[in-house]
């Protein structure tokens, strides 16, 4: 447990509570004991033994702040909230909310207490004007911010809804009864969280990538390296003498002209030294300083202390750094580098899996479990852990991600990071700091860490003169904070075909339009913005055929139809014999002219509405619009085949092929069903494909 907070003690007259603890209706944190905890007396309350999620900053009440003629009411009104009756009709408020409330409160009151000629000395003193002012106080001084308003607002009715356990000052009357106090906004439910850009998330992930995958053999080794205890080797009488070693030690540094380890203020690191030598550091300071004065003199100092490990990670045929300090500048390189480890773990797990923080941080050694086929291939992979979000229980619910393999390969890091003992994946990634094995990092800590790591990926990219640095929008560094991670995630899928289903399923949401707000598919212009996205795409894949007469050699059924379609779009999209390359003008042609022909991996699909399979398959739901989803390449008349799309049956095929001719052999009905499969997929290609096309 850290350290108890010493809290002054109030000034105030004595009150029948003073000797209550404040969190006795709380469950504490493992390692808190009650006794341990605030009493109402006290001028600072301490929050943290209650937070029921391991990653949450509760913080304090500091009721210092709170001006003198209000400071016993405000005391009344918190210990009712943590721990007095709760009044008819209403809930006790979470833990985490208990210091918004307070900070609100302590706005009101000192508004209260510093107008000029209102100056109101009491709650009971209020009146239905001095409210409508602050509310106006509240717009002209948070014009921009109407959650902040409202939270301001509910503080204020705190008052009145627990007034019955409020003793000595109350306020008299239901502030949502004055006229003006409240204000009426139409809100969508369109999630408003930025998502990541593209050209941000790409390097992004891939140097989360390289940490998990380059870096993070290096950074453990070295971080095991400095955490071994220093213990001198025993010597026998025969053994070299101090001034042998050391000077053995020293020449070593002379001949190979390498600096002495340093501190991380720039001093000789004389503790690393006398390591090396096997000796105590007094025989050092007391007997032979001149010597370790002359090497210092003729080599100098090193920019830190390196770890004695050689960096094997490679980064384009280099090793990814020279090497590895454990102290380097103002802070200790192997415990920054760790950070930087876990952040990176951090980027990918959030990103992949849908996780809201609180979910990622109470992951827990051996969450992962991993499902094989009858080969021993792994095929499915699932994370279990806690749900905090729209549940009963605020110690959460047990919840099941499926994810894919860079998860598990991220949390596998995380458990090489910590000691066995250490259950918590995201506890702190390095002994000596005041926090306990069941503590993480808060989200604010967290969005300064993220942060950071852009900026150590950038200055790395800087160095080395690498061109895939994370770039800055609109000329500034890219603001990243934890909750984007699951908007931008939810963004991707729901552009998936059949997206939004999985989406809904992954995120853990009660209907498929709970997922669409989150992901930005309301009326807030998302589904028009992909759509014009899906259109230049296809726009440009289309010149791009053209050019290069892709277009007159399609297959399939649909051929004849694609190749005429595609011809009148080149020629429309042509201008005295430049092709477009302007984007708007590509948009403007698509949608007066656009031949709906829909790239896809397997199929091309000429779109033609009454023929089209995954229309009928709508029942009337029908959009006039390809359903990937649902799609029949084998039996759709709609179908036509590039070079591509027959290079992507033939790897079907071998896969089949591989699969039925593996080790053990498949079940029966599997096998008769791949290889009725696969059948299926041959007399396409015969009937659809030029001869020879199928090896």
């Amino acid at each position: 447990m850290g350290p108890t907070l010493t809290a002054p003690a109030c000034t105030s007259p004595p009150h029948r509570f003073d000797r209550r603890y404040v969190l006795r209706r709380c469950a504490l944190r493992p390692g808190h004991r009650l006794r341990d905890t605030a009493r109402f007396r006290d001028m600072i309350w301490r929050l943290t033994p209650a937070g029921p999620q391991a990653h949450q900053d509760v913080g304090i009440l500091n009721f210092a702040k709170v001006p003198e003629n209000f400071l016993i009411v405000a005391k009344e009104l918190f210990y009712a909230l943590l721990a007095g009756p709760i009044p008819a009709g209403e809930t006790r408020p979470a833990v985490v909310s208990l210091r918004l409330y307070f900070k609100e409160l302590v706005r009101f009151f000192t508004w209260l207490d510093q107008r000029p000629l209102q100056r109101c000395q009491r709650l009971e003193s209020v009146t239905g004007d001095d409210l409508a002012a602050y509310q106006k106080y509240l717009l002209a001084r948070l014009p921009a911010k109407h959650q902040t308003r409202v939270h301001a607002r509910s503080a204020v009715r705190l008052l009145y809804r627990w007034r019955s356990q409020l003793q000595s000052d109350r306020l008299s009357f239901d502030p949502r009864h004055v006229e003006g106090w409240s204000e009426s906004k139409k809100r969508g439910r369109e999630n408003d969280t930025d998502r990541v850009p593209e050209e941000v998330m790409g390097p992004l992930y891939v140097w989360a990538l390289r940490f998990i995958d380059v870096f993070a053999p290096d950074i453990l080794t070295a971080s095991a390296h400095w955490q071994q205890p220093v213990r001198r080797r025993p010597h026998s009488p025969g053994n070299r003498t101090v001034k042998t070693r050391l000077t053995h030690v020293l020449d070593t540094y002379l001949q190979q002209r390498k600096p002495l380890p340093a501190t991380r203020f720039g001093a000789l690191h004389l503790e690393a030294l006398a390591a090396e030598a096997n000796c105590a550091t007094s025989s050092i300071e007391l007997r032979y300083w001149n010597l370790v004065e002359q090497a210092v003199s003729a080599v100098g100092l090193d920019e830190g202390t390196p770890v004695d490990v050689p960096v094997r990670g490679q980064l384009d045929g280099r090793p990814w750094a020279e090497r590895i300090y454990v102290t380097k500048g103002l802070h200790t390189e192997v415990r920054h580098l760790l950070r930087m480890l876990q952040t990176a773990c951090y980027i990918v797990i959030a990103y992949l899996s849908g996780m809201r923080d609180s979910e990622v941080k109470h992951l827990r050694r051996g969450c992962v479990r991993i499902e094989l086929d009858e080969a021993g291939h792994p095929y499915r992979w699932k994370v279990n852990g806690l749900a905090f979000k729209g549940e009963d229980e605020t110690h959460g619910v047990p919840a099941t991600w499926h994810v894919g393999e860079p998860v598990t390969q991220a949390i596998a890091v995380l458990e090489s990071i910590h000691p066995p003992q250490v259950d918590l994946l995201f506890a702190p990634p390095h002994p000596g700091v005041r926090t306990t094995a069941t503590q993480v990092a808060p989200s604010s800590v967290t969005n300064l860490r993220l942060r950071k790591f852009i900026t150590w990926v950038n200055e790395q990219c800087a160095r080395y003169g690498r061109d895939d640095a994370i770039p800055d929008v609109d000329r500034r560094p890219w603001h990243l904070h934890t909750r984007q991670f699951r908007r931008t995630l939810a963004w991707y899928i729901a552009r998936r075909p059949g997206g939004v289903i999985a989406g809904a399923l992954q995120f853990r949401h009660q209907s498929i339009q709970m997922f669409e707000g989150y992901a930005g598919t309301s009326d807030s212009g998302f589904r028009a913005e992909v759509e014009s996205e899906q259109a230049l795409a296809r726009g440009e894949h289309y010149m791009a055929m053209i050019d290069a007469h892709e277009h007159e050699g399609l297959a399939g059924p649909a051929a004849d139809e694609a190749e005429r379609r595609l011809a009148d779009f080149g020629h429309r999209a042509r201008f005295q014999g430049q092709v477009v390359t302007d984007e708007r003008r590509l948009q403007r042609i698509l949608k007066r002219h656009d031949p709906a022909v829909y790239p896809g991996e397997f199929v091309t699909c000429v779109h033609d509405h009454p023929k089209a399979l995954c229309e009928k398959a709508r029942r009337g739901r029908s959009e006039q619009l390809p359903d990937h989803g649902g799609c029949k390449p084998l039996a759709c008349r709609n179908v036509t085949l590039t070079r591509d799309n027959i290079a992507a049956w033939l790897r079907v095929l071998e896969r089949i092929d591989r699969r039925l001719a593996a080790q053990p052999a498949l079940p029966p009905l599997r096998e008769r069903r791949m290889r009725a499969r696969r059948e299926e997929v041959i007399d396409f290609l015969v009937a659809n494909t030029p001869e020879g096309t199928i090896p």
